[in-house]
């Protein structure tokens, strides 16, 4: 039998704590912790400090963002400009704009839907 100090193998003991175990459950205690300790020399080595697979919330907040009051007032006054712009243009130009860059169709689909050639409507979204 070996005795170890639970201090030693857990964080949250604050004060020593002495236990008795079998030396191999002693032996197994001791292997853990040199393999954490090298596994955390290994983050700092590769400056590792955080990987984006580990479903932390890293990735998500890395990937999107929240936008301030004031990005979402520009946006939404941009969004102004641009329904204002569109209803000041001619009718048939208005609608092959918003097909083409809104509905994201092609300049051959908007075509097709109203019966003339690609080259009018090519010339009407420029």
């Amino acid at each position: 039998m070996t005795t170890i100090n639970l201090k030693d193998f857990y964080s949250w003991y604050i004060e020593d704590q002495f236990v008795e175990v079998t030396d191999e459950v002693a032996e197994a205690m001791r292997a853990d912790k040199r393999y954490e300790a090298s596994y955390r020399r290994r983050i700092t080595r590769n400056k590792a400090q955080y990987s984006l697979d580990c479903d932390d919330g890293i990735e998500y907040s890395a990937c999107v963002f929240e936008p301030t009051p004031q990005e979402l007032l520009e946006c939404m006054e941009q969004f102004e400009r641009l329904c204002r712009a569109l209803n000041s243009l001619p009718e048939i130009q208005g609608r092959r704009i918003d097909a083409h860059i809104i509905l994201e169709k092609s300049e051959r689909e908007v075509a097709k839907a109203e019966g003339v050639c690609e080259s009018s409507v090519r010339h009407s979204i420029k």
